[in-house]
């Protein structure tokens, strides 16, 4: 644990400087009096870490690269946040200390600075609980998590999205809401349940409920497709490992196409972006489900020699694989024309695009991945990502 010396510097020196931030200009003034503050907290070995990424942001705010908003909210995020885990003793708990504490300090600083940028904030507080939850046990994992949560909060606030409170704190309830879900039914670890959080506040934002109920679909169909014989997938040593927990990587693989489409759908409100949407969704979904369900069939073949390889070889392939895969990005595309988001073109678009993305994750998976060029997340966003440009494509030429 961290001494309490550093914590205590580490605080009063956040609140200072915030509550000078709008007083102290041009920006450069404010960096030339928090720098040298900040390496009395490099002396302090515990509280290195959080000195250099104080510096790194007093650097960019003094460079004019970020707002006073997204700097001081920025500082208060990631310090006070950090402090909270720290002193909450850094379990699994603390993770909703440092949530409540980013929370705590973005509202205070909005009302301090008389600036409601309720979207850039909640993005930032998720950002940087991610990033503390995937970065945990690297030394330079606050540097990180402070650029990473400056980043995300001048792009959002770049993007000058408007949202109403209540749709996004509706929002905010539940996207945390599932992935605490995911968490406590062991479909996602503690990396997992922030990043499926952030995908969800932002198909719901952006989009609308429905466009998460859709990638919930994909989620539904992608546990219970792990869970499918896994007896028998263990046996045969094909089963995937911690029982098919997800972290980031795999959330972020699966569903940063979905993501984006749905961001661009908010800003540009153009239908080609439903297709890409639900196209990377099908295809993650006919991915999935052609490899934990195809796995049980019966001898696979490399889909670029159409020789037999054993279970569990990337790039092989099954008829039951082709069926599953089929069937799962049908049972997308149905889902949504069900809810209102596809008519029945789509609905076809949708099913072609599930197809061409599974099989596009076979293909790379039995030249780049086997060669040890790409891991299974680059495969599986590459699948995504053809996926979804083919129904953008299709839809866009007929």
């Amino acid at each position: 644990m961290t001494k309490p010396l550093g914590l205590v510097l580490a605080s009063v020196l956040t609140l200072v400087f915030i509550g000078l931030a709008p007083l102290l200009q041009p920006a450069w003034l404010l960096t030339l009096f928090l720098v040298p503050f900040s390496l009395v907290l490099f002396l302090i070995k515990d509280t290195r870490y959080i000195s250099l990424s104080i510096i790194a942001l007093a650097v960019l705010y003094g460079l004019g690269w970020l707002s006073t908003f997204v700097f001081t909210c920025t500082l208060g995020i990631v310090v006070t946040g950090e402090v909270a885990f720290r002193v909450t003793g850094g379990k699994h708990a603390s993770y909703l200390h440092h949530l409540v504490a980013a929370i705590v300090v973005s509202i205070a600083v909005m009302l301090y600075l008389q600036y409601a940028a309720p979207l850039v904030a909640v993005m930032g507080v998720v950002v940087a609980v991610l990033l503390r939850a995937a970065l945990r046990g690297r030394d330079d994992a606050l540097m990180i998590e402070a650029l990473g949560v400056a980043m995300t909060m001048f792009l959002f606030e770049e993007l000058n999205f408007e949202v109403e409170l209540t749709l996004l704190i509706a929002a905010a309830l539940i996207g945390f809401g599932f992935g605490y879900t995911a968490y406590r039914f062991r479909v996602a670890d503690i990396s997992g349940l922030f990043s499926g959080a952030m995908i969800g506040i932002i198909l719901i934002v952006f989009a609308d409920v429905r466009w998460f109920l859709i990638m919930l679909t994909f989620f539904i169909i992608g546990a219970g497709a792990t869970r499918y014989r896994y007896r028998d997938k263990e046996q045969l040593g094909v089963a995937q490992e911690h029982g098919g927990v997800r972290g980031y990587f795999n959330v972020f693989a699966n569903g940063l196409v979905a993501t984006a489409a749905a961001i661009l759908f908010g800003l540009t409100g153009h239908p080609a972006f439903v297709a890409l949407f639900m196209g990377s969704v099908a295809s993650a979904a006919a991915d999935t489900a052609a490899s934990e369900i195809g796995v049980t069939g019966k001898m696979p073949y490399l889909i670029t020699t159409l020789k037999p390889v054993p279970r569990g070889t990337n790039g092989g392939v099954t008829v039951r694989g082709e069926a599953a895969a089929v069937i799962a990005s049908a049972v997308v595309a149905v889902v949504a024309w069900a809810m209102g988001v596809a008519d029945p073109g789509m609905v076809v678009v949708t099913i072609i695009a599930g197809f061409v993305g599974t099989n596009v994750d076979s293909l790379v998976g039995a030249t780049l991945e086997n060669s040890g060029r790409i891991g299974n997340s680059g495969t599986n966003l590459i699948a995504t990502f053809s996926g979804g440009i083919s129904a953008m494509l299709i839809y866009i030429l007929v």
